[in-house]
């Protein structure tokens, strides 16, 4: 047995390998409900091998969308499109988690494929809002600072959706807190020039992540896990760090999150980052070790090889795959056969698996 594929374990639900698909927008949706492609797409994926599925960022709230083909969780109608998802999924032995998501100052902005800029009223476009009235750059309006009452409700907001999750038959919900949204711009010190209890120091930039993980666990069954994801880094001085991001996730564990999906960058557009292969590994295994919480690597792992060294050392507990499983939604069958494991694919794929496969 390799690493890479040894079940894990989080709180009642046995993951069957380490092998993770990570959200990736999809910017396809109407008005917030999944659609064909949806279906489609993340059936291809489930069917694949891969242990774990989360879906793509899926807004709290209308504003809190990146673009208008963003998914959404903030009324009862958008549940049944994503419950059909997760039924098939969990045929096929792949956990469909959900990823809960407000833009902050990043919202209101074209298709994942179209010039990114804020969209005018004419054009579909709404009101972003963030923790200070700072635009994220060049071609961003300057957004609406919240006030208490807006934290207040945002709050409520990932506590309805994430309810909404649960009804949707998701087993994982994961809470967005990087690449630049809203949680993440509360964090900064880049983006977050509040003086009230919500900015300045390092308790004051953390209070609202830690209240909509409070707020959410809470409601969310204690059986089932709770994921977050962060951006490690900023990549640029005076930005958030991966020493903060340490810290904040020895806070977190203790709240009750089960593991952090480590990414990194995404609040300013002017970063530089040295994308490489498996670049962000070590941030991920940093706050492995020393936050003590289960990790999952992200960026630019490809090969069964590597994925499996990530593991098998100790970096990480699992690894996500985006980029390669968009190209090939098969790519942990094939992981298994160049790693020497048994191949367990769907029965209607058997014919074309190597001698001694399985059916699932």
């Amino acid at each position: 047995m390799t690493h890479l594929f040894e079940p894990l374990k989080l709180r009642s639900i046995v993951l069957a390998n380490r092998i993770g698909i990570p959200p990736m927008c999809q910017y396809s949706a109407h008005e917030g409900m999944a659609t064909d492609w949806h279906s489609v797409h993340y059936g291809s994926r489930a069917v694949g091998g891969a242990a774990l599925m989360i879906i793509e960022a899926t807004a709290v709230t209308p504003e809190g969308r990146i673009s208008p083909g963003d998914l959404g969780l903030w009324n009862d109608a958008q549940i049944e499109p994503l419950a059909r998802i997760t039924r098939f999924a969990q045929e096929q032995g792949c956990v469909a988690a959900v990823q809960l998501a407000h833009a902050g100052r990043k919202a209101s902005v074209g298709l994942g494929w179209q010039e990114q800029r804020t969209l005018s009223n004419a054009e579909g476009g709404w009101m972003p809002v963030a923790p200070s009235a700072l635009s994220f750059g060049d071609g961003y309006v300057q957004p609406q600072e919240l006030d208490t009452a807006g934290i207040r409700q945002i709050i409520a907001q990932f506590v309805a959706s994430a309810k909404r999750a649960l009804a949707a038959g998701f087993k994982i919900v994961e809470i967005h807190a990087a690449h630049g949204y809203l949680l993440h711009q509360f964090l900064s010190p880049l983006s977050n020039r509040r003086t009230d209890d919500y900015g300045g120091n390092f308790e004051n930039r953390t209070r609202l992540v830690k209240e909509v993980v409070t707020s959410v666990r809470a409601e969310w069954p204690e059986q089932l896990p709770l994921l977050i994801r962060l951006s490690a880094t900023d990549w640029v001085d005076g930005g958030w760090t991966v020493d903060e991001t340490v810290e904040l996730c020895r806070m977190l564990k203790a709240l009750g999150v089960d593991l952090v999906d480590v990414s990194s960058a995404g609040l300013v557009p002017t970063a530089k980052i040295p994308a490489g292969s498996g670049f962000q590994t070590g941030f991920a295994a940093r706050i492995r070790h020393e936050a003590g919480i289960p990790t999952a690597a992200v960026g630019l792992i490809t090969s069964p090889a590597q994925a499996d060294h990530i593991i098998r050392n100790e970096q990480a507990d699992m690894v996500l795959l985006g980029r390669e499983i968009l190209r090939n939604p098969y790519w942990p069958i094939g992981a298994a056969q160049a790693l020497g494991q048994v191949v367990s694919s769907p029965k209607q794929y058997l014919r074309a698996m190597p001698t001694g496969s399985t059916g699932r």
